[in-house]
């Protein structure tokens, strides 16, 4: 079945991905973000998430799935958006947690994780335009790219930490 490798109802989510010096980003201390509490439900490529503005309050409640692929900078992705009765009765599955602040920041997004990845800090941008995207240079406050490197995906980042190199 040609579906369970090529997902029929996927998009493509191109982005790419950096490690942010935060002695060279912009302060980010009055500006307003988005909390991100993940729940990766184990042995699966799901994500749950609970998405909250700091200005409004307002919740966006969703699963995910993100699928393998040979093209870091191009995965099919699904995501299904959900009610809080929805969200609870996934949030009972087992599953690890990660939390972190988002930011935009000049058209980028930084993620400022807490509690054990406390310390780490990514940047992503998202573009629909592969070319485009694969052109894009970097803001001088990215430190190193990790588009490609799986042991900055949310998913290992949960289990294994933040990598040691």
């Amino acid at each position: 079945m040609i579906e369970a490798t090529t997902p029929k109802y996927s998009l493509i989510e191109r982005e790419r991905r950096w490690l942010v010096d935060p002695r060279q980003r912009p302060d980010l201390g009055n500006l307003d973000h988005v909390l991100i509490e993940d729940q990766y439900i184990s042995n699966t490529r799901m994500r749950l998430r609970r998405m909250t503005d700091s200005k409004t309050g307002l919740s966006v409640l969703k699963l995910t799935k993100k699928y393998e692929c040979p093209d870091p900078l191009a995965r099919p992705i699904v995501t299904a958006y959900l009610t809080e009765i929805e969200f609870e009765v996934f949030a009972k599955l087992d599953a690890r947690s990660l939390a972190k602040k988002r930011y935009s920041v000049e058209g980028f997004s930084i993620d400022q994780f807490v509690g054990a990845l406390d310390g780490l800090e990514l940047a992503e941008i998202e573009r629909s335009d592969e070319q485009m995207l694969r052109d894009l240079q970097p803001p001088a406050w990215a430190a190193a790219e990790v588009s490609a490197d799986l042991r900055y995906q949310g998913g290992n980042l949960v289990i294994h930490g933040i990598p040691k190199d």
